[in-house]
Formats: structure tokens, C-alpha cells, sequence
């Protein structure tokens, strides 16, 4: 599962998360300020970052704005808060927050928040380049060519299709349903068709998976492996 950053000064509301999201199977560390959380990214790498906006030394709106200018906004972050208003919110999502929770935070808002921001996270992990231009594996799946010289983005699979190139200089919309198509078939052929399997891995329902999966025409039978 994932690795979660819960950044927020009362200790209650951490203790309350870190028990919700360890039942969920994720691992999760504490910052109870600002000082704590810089630490923590530095040091864990969180795959999501659940961040309080008001806290007594910086707050999470500064402290956002900090890892956004120095490049380490690199994970998705969800901010919290019982206080904020709505500019508030809308200048979060401007730097680079990826939803907002109001406290008092219900159970199936935060599992649902959660679960689209490791979903995006993954989706960001696989199509971000790396720091260098030279080809390497992402997460074993993508690498990237070099963008000079040719700007595809390619992916790699053991299973039945071996090589996927997409054109990075494509309408987004046709360019994100090809990644789309390629992503959806490279999991079902890894998990030998299982659509459980792949609902769990992908984050997504299963009705919304095979409403996906008709939208993108992928074909179900071709993606099982013999």
C-alpha cells in the first residue's frame, strides 16, 4: 500500500487519520508543523501528503508554496482544514493541492480523497520524466526517450505487447486515451484478466473499470494471457 505524510498540529485529528489509514493498510508517518513535515518528505518520500492549513509556526498554504517553488512538490497533497475559506481553497488547488477536506473530515470523504490522490499519484509517477534526459525505467513500466531528439513516451511490458510509443505532441485528450488504453491493458494482462485485480490495483470500482475499459476500447479477451 502507500505511504502517507499526515501534517497537522492537533493531536487528535492525527491520531484519528494515522488510525483510519493504517486499518486501510497504508503506512503512515507524522508532522505535527511544518519543521516535522519538511523532515518527513525529505526523509520518507510520501506517496501523499495530507496537509492542515493552519498551524501555529507556517502554514500549510506557505509551507505547499515552498515545496512547489522548490521543486519538491512532487507527490499529491490534500489539504485540511474547519477554518478556510473558499479563496483559501481555490489558491491551494492554484499551487498545486489536489483537493481540499473540511474538518470535522467524514470517514468516506477522506477514503475517497485518499484514493484519488495515490491513483493520481501513481498516474504522475509514471508519466513524469526523470530528473535526467538519458533513458531509464519508471516503477518498471515507463521510460522516457530522449525528449530532444524525439518526444514519445514509451512503455515497456514483459507480458504479450513488449514496446507502446505515445506522441507527446498530440491533442491532450487523444494523447491521455492512448496512455489510458495502453495503462488499462498492460494491468489486465499482468493480472491475467482479473478484473478484481485490476480494480484494486488501478483504485478504481469495478462498474467504473469496465465503463472505462468500453470507453477505450479495449478488448477483454485479447488481454488474458495464455
Amino acid at each position: 500500500m502507500a505511504n502517507i505524510l499526515v501534517v497537522d498540529d492537533e493531536l487528535g485529528i492525527r491520531d484519528l487519520l494515522c488510525e483510519i489509514l493504517n486499518d486501510e493498510g497504508h503506512t503512515v508517518e507524522v508532522a505535527e508543523n511544518a519543521a516535522q513535515a519538511r523532515a518527513a518528505r525529505h526523509r520518507e518520500r510520501p506517496d501523499l501528503v495530507l496537509l492542515d492549513i493552519w498551524m501555529p509556526d507556517t502554514d500549510g498554504v506557505t509551507l505547499l508554496k515552498e515545496w512547489s517553488a522548490t521543486g519538491a512538490l512532487t507527490m499529491p497533497v490534500i489539504m485540511m482544514s474547519g477554518h478556510a475559506t473558499i479563496d483559501t481553497a481555490v489558491e491551494a488547488t492554484r499551487i498545486g493541492a489536489l483537493a481540499f477536506l473540511e474538518k470535522p473530515i467524514t470517514l468516506q470523504k477522506l477514503l475517497k480523497a485518499v484514493e484519488l490522490g495515490l491513483a493520481r499519484g501513481s498516474l504522475r509517477k509514471l508519466t513524469a520524466p526523470p530528473a535526467s534526459l538519458a533513458p531509464q525505467r519508471v516503477e518498471g513500466v515507463l521510460q522516457l526517450s530522449e525528449i530532444a531528439d524525439s518526444p514519445h513516451l514509451t512503455a515497456t511490458d514483459s507480458g504479450p505487447q513488449t514496446t507502446q510509443s505515445f506522441m507527446l505532441d498530440k491533442p491532450l485528450r487523444e494523447g491521455r486515451d492512448e496512455y489510458e488504453k495502453a495503462y488499462f491493458e498492460f494491468h489486465l494482462a499482468k493480472e491475467n484478466g482479473s478484473m478484481t485485480r485490476v480494480a484494486e490495483k488501478t483504485g478504481l470500482e469495478r462498474t467504473h473499470l469496465y465503463r472505462k475499459l468500453k470507453q477505450l476500447g479495449v478488448n477483454l479477451a485479447r488481454t488474458k494471457r495464455s
